[in-house]
């Protein structure tokens, strides 16, 4: 006879009887999935136990910025500054970039900026280009990835983190083909001359030839360096490399003097990068919005882009100088108000940090109260995936009815434990809604665990759901 405790688990597990699979192999599970409008529990395997949910953390910052903001919210970057223009165009005293935290500020909105600069008539600058981060930044690295960027780039989802952060936090170079046999091109995505020594050992190979780049960013006492190395064939398109930098502020200092300086405004005295707040006498110069929330979601959650997540998690502090726990805090504070939530864990906005703990039960109550909110939803679920046409292809497996019918969000770590996790809506085939949320953990003794093996699993277990209702 079976005990009580082997029934209690097989009725957990109903519904979710492929993912139940995974505990089998000593990995924990926490999995639940509902329909929205009458609230029944289709399946769930222990729903209440909280664990890492990676990315998926990215529903809580979006989810919170809506709600704080709306989807139309822009942030500002603006030039102030406490001196004096005159009659011959010159600004003396020091022109002030005010960072406003704009998780997506790039040099086009850079460039827009300088244009209002001269509409103005400002010909020159005596005195310096500061880059005031006052808000928040040089933000304290709580991961390791994160920490390692500040002596070595070697991606960019580890970008460091400023209020005046621009590009992402990172360097990019173009490395275009050159003469076959002669080295490649390689220049600024950003700037006619590039602002960041590059260390170009790039070969141009014959057309038909693969193209291999290889890319770190290091920093000595001079400052950043994008080492490029590998190859490229002759004939073939321009191919963008991206770094983290060392220092988002310096970044945006670099990158803006010489913006500047090609748009014929020259500055007399270099740049400089500060954290404290313009002076109260500081007078506006120009101003340059940025892309509305909503468009901002879309990439944050679409490409999973954690500098974006985190920037926007740190908007919502208030006050300066403000870490990731605070705006972790500012998301438990948003989570504890939600009807059914239970308590959780959140020490960054991304999932980045593996501290980071939910429920699958606590997910979908996040999930249901952006589903309730009819002027928020649509921005909400816009920036989830659909398998089948989303931009990420390593989703596009399972049934074609769960690549049609789910909208989904994904998170994955891989230290200091395996975490696969995916939350989000879907549709039936008579066209209710539903949420589902399905959190993977692994132990110090679990095997690696692929998405190519996961995937299946719960495309299984909802497909079953949605044709059965």
């Amino acid at each position: 006879m079976l005990s009580l405790s082997v029934f209690t688990i097989a009725a957990q597990a109903a519904g979710f009887e492929h993912v139940a699979r995974l505990a089998d192999k000593g990995f924990v599970v926490s999995a639940q999935a509902r329909l929205l409008d009458s609230g029944e529990v289709l399946g769930a395997i222990n729903p209440a136990q909280s664990l890492s949910p990676a990315s998926v953390t990215k529903l809580y910052t979006a989810a919170a910025s809506l709600d704080r903001w709306g989807p139309q919210h822009r942030f500002t970057t603006r030039f102030v500054s406490t001196g004096t223009l005159d009659g011959n165009g010159v600004l003396r005293g020091d022109l002030v970039l005010e960072g406003g935290g704009d998780p997506a500020l790039t040099s086009e909105e850079l460039w827009r900026l300088i244009q209002k600069l001269r509409e103005l008539g400002v010909s020159s600058v005596d005195g310096q280009l500061v880059v005031s981060q006052w808000r928040f930044g040089p933000v304290t690295c709580i991961t390791t990835d994160r920490c390692e960027t500040q002596t070595e780039g070697t991606n960019a989802y580890a970008a460091l983190l400023s209020s005046a952060a621009i590009n992402y936090g990172s360097w990019c170079a173009t490395v275009m083909p050159g003469i076959v046999g002669q080295p490649a091109r390689v220049t600024s995505c950003d700037t006619v001359a590039p602002t960041i020594r590059i260390e170009n050992d790039v070969a141009t190979v014959a057309a038909g030839g693969s193209a291999k780049l290889y890319a770190r960013r290091i920093t000595d006492s001079q400052g950043d360096t994008l080492r490029v190395s590998g190859q490229i064939p002759a004939g073939s398109y321009p191919r963008p490399v991206y770094k983290a930098s060392s220092d988002p502020a310096d970044q945006t200092g670099q990158t803006l003097l010489s913006l500047l300086r090609q748009s014929g405004i020259t500055v007399s005295g270099g740049y400089a990068v500060s954290r404290q707040a313009p002076p109260s006498t500081a007078q506006p110069l120009a101003a340059v919005e940025g892309k509305p929330l909503q468009e901002l979601l879309l990439r944050t959650l679409n490409y999973s882009n954690n500098f974006m997540a985190d920037t926007l998690a740190l908007d919502l502090t208030s006050g300066t100088q403000q870490n990731l726990s605070d705006a972790g805090r500012e998301l438990e504070r948003f989570a504890a108000g939600l009807p059914g939530h239970s308590a959780v864990t959140l020490r960054s906005g991304s999932g980045l940090t593996p501290e980071n703990r939910v429920s699958a039960q606590s997910v979908n109550a996040l999930l249901g109260a952006m589903y309730g909110r009819a002027s928020l939803f649509p921005t909400f679920v816009a920036g989830m995936q659909v398998p089948t046409n989303g931009p990420m292809h390593f989703i596009r497996r399972g049934s074609q009815t769960f690549q049609d019918h789910v909208m989904i969000k994904t998170g994955t770590l891989n230290e200091p434990v395996t975490v696969r996790a995916i939350a989000g809506y879907f549709r039936t085939e008579s066209g209710r809604w539903g949420s589902f949320a399905v959190l993977v953990n692994g132990t110090g003794s679990t095997p690696y665990l692929s998405w190519r093996e996961t995937l299946p699993m719960v495309s299984d277990d909802l497909t079953a759901m949605i044709e059965r209702h």
